[in-house]
């Protein structure tokens, strides 16, 4: 209500005081309160609600809000209480640094009628500064020639509190030569002054230090000092003496920076150095001292800031002349500033309807403005106008207040918009003005449909995508406004695959987001098509529909499958693992083995490439880049070993690219004895230590056993064959080459596929056939036999040169 600064003893009075002036303040539209300088943020100020008599349950659906119009807001309304409160810490000092009188002003307008009440706060001084002087050391220069009873000017304290908090009273303390006496000034205020009581004896003392002191009159006192030094001088028998006791002027408030304003001028009887006199400000304030400057040898005073009349219209100031002996003299100086049209009027928007209906009724008031203008008299003068090709009026309300009004019903059919422009101008010639635009839109019905910014959308979408990761985002607009503009979204009805279209994508209702719920996997799903449909929230509500296509991107997600050499089981793990047959007599370039792969993958990332990673003898076999055929590169010599481990890497073109290894076991062997040989030293090697182990015997047992029968069957094979030849004795002539297939689709032992040479022919048994051949040559061991024959040629007899004319 009127709460009080420090002197708590004083509340009870001050707050029945505060209530009454505050009950009659409101029936005249205006609320004063009382506080003390320097509270802290969210301190009591008064009672807003129950002043107005606002109903605290209504104060939120009202609108009650609070409008400062400094550059600073000092204020706050409480939301639920009601309470106007303190928004910032309040300096008496820097607000009114020389009114006597400090109060804000600030309004409360209640958007739900539209009502305005005035609040004045007055800020009450605190002893809250010390006293200070300009200058805490003060050089004295006085003749030993000055008699008793002379008095010197001193400076004056400065203190920026206010009242009884202002400086009271001087102490001079330091030396029985000089004593203290006050001067009282024109308006009031303790001019302190230096007064010789003993004459002065330059021999016996050169120089003498005092203390003056400053004391306010708070509670408790605050005070301030300064040290004072005299200095004897020799004889100075003239002061100087000003041209004038008080030296006024008025500028306007737009002169420029630099301007000499005024010039004070003292002279001096006295000659040379006891007559040169020098200017300097004896008693200014803070905030003038920012302002202006005075020239000490010439005495100018000269304009280093801008001035303003809205800040500052007089100052006053005290100029002190001193001569070279020490001797001084002071003038007053005041400087006016007059204003200029510098301000434009400011049009301040306090309350706008931002949409209303066509059918609102003439009078509907749609804004609340304020207009104000810093000038003073014909210059601030303000006058507010509108187009009256609008259907609005402006309407005088509380002090600078103006109601914008309808003065007809509205129409959207023909103006669904208003930018109405609402002028202020001042009364000067030429006049400065400023404008403010409300913007109303006038509220329809739902008569549109939400409308897709695409005819139809479609987004790549990488497999093996991230469960919830964002697909796509559609947009829809509606024309129409507010409810009726808002836009849900949903997905239409469908099935990928089997599984329900809900379970693999979702749209976010408000935004039109789609979120892929699952992950994609190219090798299942290749594209998926939906539809989505946008709805508005009018009712009845308006849709309108989309489709869109998702295209599912490969990626590589699959390493590459080795097919060939078969997998076996590895002591570490599963692995590929194969055993291949070469002869010691194969040439350079001759197949071994062939690698089979294959990737599920699409594109370039299904492309492969071999490579030969690890090789026993890493010079004599090679691997075909993009066939994965294992050929021999050079001769096998004596010094080779038999058994030799192959490590092929099978790469896809993926980034990064995905592998595979096979490995093979190719042997060097010409006969069937040194194969067993070398499979029986293979088998020592694997298990040292272990004479003669069951494994190895048996595995040696079962190779010689299936070399025997195969033998046997070659034989067999062989004399049936020389048979059938010799009854049909139907040799196709020219019946072709035979075409080979590679060593590795030869059946050996265990999976070993070879090639078995013997003496000197070759015996070839095929894979996956019920045919068998056996010929005579001199091949290499890279020669094979066709898996089938073509079906328009007879079967070659065994022994046959298939480069032999028939009947030769």
């Amino acid at each position: 209500m009127w709460p009080v600064g420090r002197r708590w003893g004083r509340r009870e009075g001050a707050l029945l005081c505060g209530v009454l002036v505050a009950a009659w303040e409101v029936a005249w539209g205006q609320l004063r309160y009382s506080i003390p300088e320097e509270m802290p943020k969210g301190s009591f100020v008064g009672d807003v609600a129950k002043n107005l008599g606002l109903q605290l349950p209504a104060l939120g659906d009202s609108g009650v809000r609070i409008i400062d119009r400094g550059r600073t807001q000092y204020f706050a309304l409480h939301g639920k209480t009601g309470q106007l409160v303190t928004a910032e810490r309040i300096d008496r000092e820097q607000l009114c640094e020389s009114v006597q009188q400090c109060v804000l002003r600030c309004e409360v307008i209640v958007e739900g009628g539209m009502q305005i009440y005035g609040i004045e706060v007055e800020i009450r001084d605190i002893n809250d500064n010390a006293p200070s002087f300009k200058e805490v050391e003060l050089d004295q220069r006085i003749s030993e020639m000055t008699s008793p009873g002379t008095r010197f000017p001193l400076t004056e304290a400065h203190d920026p509190d206010s009242g009884s908090n202002f400086v009271q009273s001087y102490e001079l303390s330091g030396d029985e030569h000089f004593s203290l006496a006050l001067q009282t000034g024109p308006g009031g205020d303790q001019r302190p002054e230096l007064v010789l009581v003993k004459a002065l004896d330059r021999e016996e003392a050169a120089f003498h230090d005092l203390v003056l002191r400053a004391s306010d009159g708070g509670e408790p006192a605050r005070t301030g000092t300064a040290r004072i030094r005299v200095a004897v001088l020799d004889a100075n028998d003239n002061a100087p003496v000003f041209s004038q006791a008080e030296y006024t002027v008025r500028v306007p408030e737009d002169v420029p920076v630099g301007s000499t304003l005024v010039t004070v001028t003292a002279t001096d009887a006295d000659e040379g150095l006891n007559g040169h006199v020098t200017y300097l400000f004896k008693k200014i304030t803070e905030k003038a001292s920012r302002i202006f400057h005075l020239d000490a040898e010439t005495g100018t005073i000269s304009l280093v800031r801008s001035l303003d009349f809205e800040e500052g219209d007089s100052y006053e100031m005290e100029v002190q002349a001193r001569d070279g002996g020490g001797l001084s003299n002071t003038a007053k100086a005041v400087i006016t500033v007059t204003d200029v049209n510098d301000n434009a009027p400011e049009v301040t928007v306090s309350s706008v309807l931002s949409e209303i209906s066509e059918d609102a009724p003439s009078g509907t008031m749609v804004a609340l403005l304020h207009v104000q203008d810093c000038d003073s008299g014909a210059n601030g003068e303000v006058r507010c106008s509108i187009s009256e090709t609008f259907p609005f009026r402006l309407e005088r309300s509380f002090e600078n207040y103006y109601r914008v009004v309808t003065t007809r019903e509205l129409d959207r059919e023909q103006v669904s918009e208003y930018n109405v422009t609402v002028r202020a101008a001042d009364g000067e010639s030429p006049a400065l003005w400023s404008s403010a635009v409300l913007c109303l839109r006038v509220l329809d019905v739902n008569d549109n449909a939400p409308v897709f910014a695409e005819a139809r959308y479609s987004a790549r979408v990488p497999e093996n995508n991230a469960a919830g990761a964002l697909v796509l985002r559609v947009r829809a607009w509606d024309a129409d406004w507010g409810q009726n503009a808002r836009v849900r979204y949903r997905l239409g009805e469908g099935r990928v695959r089997v599984a329900p279209l809900s379970s693999y994508v979702s749209v976010e209702a408000e935004t039109g987001a789609l979120y892929a719920l699952r992950s994609f996997d190219y090798e299942e799903v290749r594209e998926v098509g939906l539809w989505m449909r946008a709805e508005d929230g009018g009712a009845p509500s308006l849709s309108s529909n989309v489709s869109v296509r998702l295209v599912i991107v490969d990626e590589n997600d699959k390493a590459p499958q080795v097919l060939y050499p078969p997998a076996a089981a590895l002591a570490a793990g599963a692995g590929w693992a194969g055993v291949e047959l070469a002869p010691r007599s194969a040439e350079p370039g001759a197949l071994v083995a062939k690698v089979v792969a294959v990737d599920v993958d699409a594109g370039q990332n299904a492309w492969l490439s071999y490579e030969l990673a690890k090789a026993t003898e890493p010079g004599l076999f090679r691997v075909g880049l993009h066939s994965g055929e294992v050929r021999t590169a050079r001769f096998p010599l004596a010094r080779d070993a038999a058994w030799h481990s192959l490590v092929v890497v099978v790469k896809d073109h993926g980034r990064p690219a995905l592998s595979a290894t096979a490995t093979l076991t190719v042997v060097l062997a010409e006969s069937v004895a040194e194969l067993l040989a070398e499979l029986g030293s293979a088998a020592s090697a694997a298990a040292p230590g272990e004479p003669a182990g069951s494994l190895t015997r048996w595995l040696v047992l079962a190779v010689a056993a299936v070399s025997c029968l195969f033998l046997a069957f070659l034989l067999l094979l062989l004399a049936l064959r020389l048979r059938r030849w010799r009854r049909s004795q139907l040799l196709a002539a020219g019946s072709g080459a035979l075409r080979g297939v590679p060593a590795s689709h030869f059946v050996g032992i265990d999976g070993v596929r070879a090639f078995l040479h013997s003496y000197s022919h070759e015996v070839s048994l095929t894979a996956n056939s019920r045919k068998s051949q056996l010929r005579f040559s001199g091949a290499s061991c890279c020669d094979t036999l066709p898996a089938r024959p073509p079906p328009d040629e007879p079967a070659p007899l065994l022994g046959e040169d298939p480069a032999a004319p028939p009947g030769e």
